[in-house]
């Protein structure tokens, strides 16, 4: 496989088909990851309310459910949607944030995982390392360490959970259980802005909406975050200029920028 290459045109197949991006995220990112799905070339919709989502999640392509700002009627809406979602064919995309942190979060997207059938579930260490029964630690909705490496990690909880997992961090691994891919892209400050996780995740519903394989969409949309994040790096002085340039460079990436700039390698499995 040519990673590059496939990156590039599942950018150009986000940015040519706009597909509907169904967000029910928390409150401290509601903005940041509508702008990231609209700088990425795909459309964004963030509505929550228990009587609408169903019929919001049958018209998207890709459901984001982020549990970041819980409340019991959250969980009702995003289960309506998954479910929805399901019975339409459309990937659901979970974003376990702060899993691991208090019994709500862990018993909330355990539940999430149980109930629905998750495509992807992209989130650190320690939330994946929890959920998976690997073992795993959280302070806040910080990683604090994982009984595991990324890919051994990545791997187990593929197979457990029976989803896509992608475990991000210095070097992102993404695995469907049997295939393990590295994402070598990615900048140290994207540590020091808040909701930067879940803006990838933003990215990955949206590349997951246009591509046939979850693992291979996942993991060319972290490059391809990763690798906005190196030359928003490059123009920014510190974390506020670096937000704003992140924006700019997913933006205006091209394609044949993407193509040469993502690094991804097959740890296990996967086609040469």
């Amino acid at each position: 496989m040519n990673w590059g290459e496939t990156a590039a045109d599942l950018l150009v197949r986000v940015r040519r088909e706009r597909p509907l991006i169904h967000h029910l995220t928390n409150l401290v990112v509601m903005n940041v990851t509508a702008n990231a799905t609209l700088a990425v070339g795909a459309a964004p919709v963030m509505a929550h309310a228990a009587e609408e989502v169903a019929e919001m999640a049958r018209a998207a392509r890709a459901v984001v459910l982020n549990i970041g700002t819980l409340d019991e009627r959250w969980v009702d809406s995003m289960l309506r949607a998954g479910r929805a979602a399901n019975d339409a064919g459309v990937p659901v995309v979970l974003d376990p944030v702060g899993a691991g942190a208090t019994e709500l979060r862990t018993r909330t997207a355990e539940r999430l995982l149980r109930e629905l059938r998750v495509a992807v579930l992209r989130g650190n260490a320690g939330e994946i390392g929890v959920l998976s029964g690997v073992g795993g630690r959280v302070q806040g909705v910080d990683s604090a360490g994982a009984a595991a490496g990324g890919a051994a990690l990545a791997r187990a909880a593929a197979q457990r959970l029976g989803v896509v997992a992608a475990v991000t961090g210095e070097v992102d691994h993404v695995s469907d259980g049997r295939r393990v891919a590295a994402v070598r892209n990615g900048h140290r400050l994207l540590t020091a802005v808040t909701g930067t996780g879940c803006m990838a995740t933003a990215v990955v519903a949206a590349f997951v909406a246009v591509g046939s394989d979850p693992l291979v969409a996942a993991a060319c949309a972290l490059a391809y975050y990763g690798y906005a994040a190196e030359v928003a790096a490059a123009r920014a002085a510190g974390p506020g200029s670096f937000q704003v340039s992140l924006f700019d460079a997913l933006y205006g990436l091209t394609p044949a920028e993407l193509a040469a700039g993502v690094r991804i390698d097959w740890v296990e499995g996967g086609a040469a």
